[in-house]
């Protein structure tokens, strides 16, 4: 951003935005502040929002006006840049936010990187103000920012939301199920829901609540949802809490992990809610959401059942519940072409390529080499740690001195606390367990695959041992060793799915090892393999839907989805990065000297900024047309370019808006 520049909040002030220079028709963010309370904005017309905020009696008390500015912003560049600050401001929480997140959506545009890198320029200057206090840095890796309700969603979790809120408003009971993997945002879109849910006026009045089955991770939500006005710590609770009270809405993260009568350690205490509930011995916990609220809506992956506790499968596909898939992968930053790779590699198949050359996956030959690189970037980037299979006994337990863990001769300790161990003192020297890392994100994830797993070289085949595997509850009562065998990959799966920037792997079995390595390198060298996907083949076309949109809005957004008629498959070369698209069918001939003639199909980018030259979409009022865009004396003035010269130059009025740039006339139908 180039700078900020600061206002009073104040009406008798406001004529000087009309004569600010980024003050009328052109993108800007802007911050509204006090001492106490803060409110982020972007807009195309700082005047008038300001007017608009005067007459809103929480935004009243704001007595700055802070302008973040840029001669390259674009439209998708402020709403990005608007969005990032909600959110680190948020996580900071030097001042009360007075922002509701409800239509903040995530997307890609042209030189994201570059826009979201000024930002990290501009918050200095941020902190020189008394605005924020913490460094960016440190606020990525915060519990708060990774599960900030303040999150903005991807298209596809927003849609889902959407539809959710319209579910919940209409009250009818029922169960929804949103199915996702590893990283897909179900918890993001789980805390979304619930903050927009308390905010809506539809349903600020419901009982709510968030459930959250294991209590390492309950405790750090409850940590991150205080700070949030309308919820506080009795916004998420445990399975067992549901029953002390009756629910308009019950929202389940993690359901997957909710529990059945199966090697508990409490028995007395799950039988009494059976009995209290009048259910039988064979009531679960699921069983008791459903009793206790008239809407359930359960964030669920059945891939990361661990244990024959867990609520079976066939327990949520009896539900007949509404389903709804998120698929799009938020975490890894190996893509969902990454899980890919893990399901391959897990199953011993040959290596789906994951095309993501910023993510890091390496196979170790030595154990300390392992450990020492994820200290390493632990101390660069924070959030780096090492966390294995339960395949060693848990001496340690309770405080107890020794080791748990012995891999030649290098010798480690489980983790030490059960509730958020991520961000203990000490994790980076300890080694993670399933059931304290599962719903977390990592930086660098380092992963002991452990003796429990092994290869047959003669069977070609992935076997399990047993006896090696030392979770007791995690093997007591199944009576296949099947089964146990998908318990077992099913934790591995989840592990080897926790890292941003990348995953480490040791492998004990030294076949297995080997294995690993001959499936990802097509050699069996004993050395360490590093996984970097090919580059695709320049002949593959790639198609993606573009949206045809009506010539005439009629009141309505020009890119509303009233407007859209059909969609229309465009090769993927032709989409600039981080650009949204549209197409427009051409009427008359004012612009057949420049290739676009009567009926023809045009692919615009969208874009609210147009050079002189450039070939513009314009909202003139209710009417769009298609001129080429140039300047005169300083007015903006639209031209036509065509051999009927009754075709007169435009010259728009305020409020007229450039909607895109034409980019090409489509051969479609030709």
């Amino acid at each position: 951003m180039g700078k900020i520049q600061t206002f009073p909040f104040e009406r008798a002030e406001f004529d000087q935005l009309k004569s600010y220079h980024f003050g009328l028709n052109w993108p800007v963010v802007y911050i509204l502040q006090n001492d106490q309370e803060i409110y982020i904005g972007e807009t195309t017309n700082l005047y008038n929002r300001s007017k608009q905020h005067y007459e809103n009696a929480e935004r009243i008390k704001l007595k700055k006006l802070h302008v973040l500015t840029d001669e390259e912003f674009n439209m998708s560049s402020s709403h990005d840049v608007e969005s990032l600050l909600i959110q680190y401001i948020a996580a900071d929480n030097r001042l009360k936010l007075q922002n509701k997140n409800e239509g903040l959506v995530n997307h890609n545009y042209y030189q994201r990187e570059l826009y979201q890198g000024k930002l990290t320029s501009i918050w200095p200057e941020l902190q020189r103000l008394d605005i924020v206090k913490q460094d960016l840095n440190v606020l990525k890796n915060t519990d708060f920012f990774k599960f900030s309700p303040y999150k903005a969603l991807t298209e596809e979790q927003s849609d889902i939301a959407k539809k959710l809120r319209r579910l919940v408003i209409q009250g009818n009971p029922g169960t929804f199920i949103i199915n996702g993997g590893p990283g897909t945002g179900k918890s993001i879109l789980a805390l979304n829901l619930l903050k927009t849910l308390r905010e809506n006026p539809e349903t600020e009045n419901l009982k709510i609540a968030l459930v959250v089955p294991m209590a390492g991770l309950r405790k750090t939500y409850q940590k991150v949802v205080k700070r949030i006005h309308k919820l506080g710590i009795q916004s998420v609770i445990g399975p067992a809490d549901v029953v002390k009270d009756q629910y308009d809405v019950l929202l389940v993260d993690e359901a997957h992990r909710l529990s059945r009568r199966v090697n508990l350690t409490q028995y007395g205490v799950f039988d009494k809610t059976n009995k209290g509930l009048g259910l039988g011995n064979e009531g679960t916990q699921l069983d008791w959401i459903r009793l206790s609220a008239k809407q359930h809506i359960l964030f669920y992956d059945f891939r990361q059942t661990v244990t024959p506790r867990d609520v079976r499968q066939e327990s949520i596909s009896k539900l007949g519940a509404k389903q709804f898939e998120l698929s799009s992968q938020m975490r890894v930053q190996g893509g969902e072409d990454y899980l890919g790779f893990i399901d391959d590699l897990l199953e011993l198949k040959s290596v789906r390529p994951f095309n993501d050359r910023q993510y890091e996956f390496k196979l170790f030959e030595h154990i300390d080499e392992m450990i020492s690189t994820i200290k390493q970037q632990d101390s660069d980037h924070s959030l780096a740690r090492v966390v294995a299979g339960y395949a060693w006994p848990w001496t340690t337990k309770g405080g107890k001195e020794g080791h748990d863990i012995e891999i030649d001769g290098a010798r480690f300790v489980w983790n030490r606390v059960d509730k958020d161990w991520v961000n203990s003192p000490n994790a980076v020297n300890e080694v993670g367990c399933i059931h304290t890392i599962q719903g977390y994100d990592l930086n660098y994830a380092g992963i002991i695959i452990g003796p429990e797993l092994s290869y047959d070289d003669r069977m070609g085949k992935l076997v399990i041992d047993e006896k090696k595997y030392k979770d007791i509850n995690g093997r007591r009562s199944i009576s296949h060793p099947d089964e146990l065998k998908q318990y077992i990959i099913n934790i591995y799966k989840t592990l080897l799915t926790r890292g941003i920037k990348g995953t480490y792997v040791y492998v004990v079995d030294e076949k297995l090892r080997r294995r690993l390595n001959e499936l990802i390198s097509g050699t069996s060298i004993d050395t360490n393999v590093s996984y970097a996907a090919p580059v695709l083949s320049p002949i593959t076309r790639e198609m993606l839907r573009i949206p045809l949109v009506g010539s005439a809005p009629c009141g309505s957004p020009l890119l509303g989805q009233e407007n859209i008629e059909e969609y229309i498959l465009v090769e993927k070369s032709k989409i600039k990065p981080g650009f949204k698209y549209f197409i427009l069918r051409a009427e008359g001939d004012s612009m057949n000297l420049v290739g676009i003639n009567d009926g023809d199909l045009v692919l615009c980018r969208q874009q609210l900024k147009a050079d002189t030259g450039d070939r513009v979409v314009a909202l003139l009022g209710d009417n769009v047309t298609i001129k080429m865009y140039d300047k005169r004396s300083g007015r903006r003035i639209l031209l036509p370019k065509s051999t009927n010269k009754s075709h007169v130059p435009i010259t728009p009025d305020e409020g007229d808006s450039v909607q895109g740039v034409v980019q090409e006339v489509l051969e479609i139908g030709k």
